[in-house]
């Protein structure tokens, strides 16, 4: 294991994300934080300086949002061509952490504080463009989401890899993997998309082949979403909404609220 980066320490791997590996990390004496313990995430791919100054400014502004949902952004940096940065940890995991099948009215809290999170990066001017189960860190209270998809500010397209991994591709729009602008309706697709598997048990496109990265992409853009029968009417109603086109999905806000709704 790689023993740390610039000057954090790393405790222990905590998995994998979007083109890079997480870390739990003992806190830098300069960080004006109290907590012993961060999140530490470094990428796969070495950044070049434009890339850099990109990734920076981005989660500049997503440090800016103030939200109970977020989880908050305390550093970034670049060691030897590497980009990294620093967040507050939360020792629960993550919904994908979770012990599967769900349990909604467990986890629908997390889910509605998801989409409030991402509400609240809209209002700024963010699109997450990564919302997934590994990406809703649990907590008393509910949940915070967690890691800004910035895997297209350091791959060249829209691949697989570029995505990070096939369990991010089950629940990216297709109008990203496409190449299409971004903007907060990918984010309520990809909200509904978790909502299915919440409830459902699966994605939309069923079970992806994950020792074929290309045919998984290949399904996902090529099969319409399949929503399960066998949902309770309001459920269906709120995940068809918010996998219709682009410009007639909901906001991440009304989805927070019909979330809550269904507590």
């Amino acid at each position: 294991m790689v023993q740390g980066i610039a000057d954090y320490t790393f405790v222990r791997p905590l998995g994998s994300g979007n083109n890079g590996h997480f870390f739990l990390a003992r806190r830098p004496p300069r960080l004006p934080v109290e907590a012993e313990f961060v999140a530490v995430k470094v990428l796969s791919a070495e950044s070049t300086e434009v890339a850099f100054r990109r990734a920076t400014r981005e989660l500049t502004a997503f440090a800016a949002v103030r939200s109970p949902y977020l989880v908050a952004a305390y550093d970034a940096g670049q060691h030897d061509g590497v980009f990294f940065y620093s967040t507050e940890y939360l020792p629960e995991g993550s919904l994908d952490d979770a012990p599967q099948p769900w349990d909604p009215p467990k986890v629908l809290p997390a889910v509605a504080h998801a989409a409030r999170a991402a509400d609240a990066l809209h209002r700024a001017g963010i699109v997450h463009r990564d919302i997934k189960p590994g990406n809703i860190l649990l907590d008393a209270g509910g949940g915070k989401l967690t890691d800004l998809g910035l895997s297209h500010l350091f791959t060249e397209g829209v691949t697989v890899t570029g995505m990070g991994s096939l369990d991010s591709v089950q629940y990216v729009d297709p109008g990203i993997l496409l190449g299409e602008p971004s903007g907060p309706d990918n984010d309520v697709w990809s909200l509904g998309v978790v909502l299915h598997h919440v409830f459902a048990g699966r994605g939309v496109h069923g079970e992806l082949p994950r020792d074929d990265g290309l045919m998984a992409l290949r399904r996902v853009l090529s099969t319409p979403p399949r929503i399960s029968e066998a949902l309770a009417v309001p459920v269906k109603e709120l995940i068809s909404d918010c996998l219709a086109p682009a410009g007639r999905r909901p906001t991440a806000a009304v989805v927070a609220e019909r979330i809550e709704a269904l507590a």
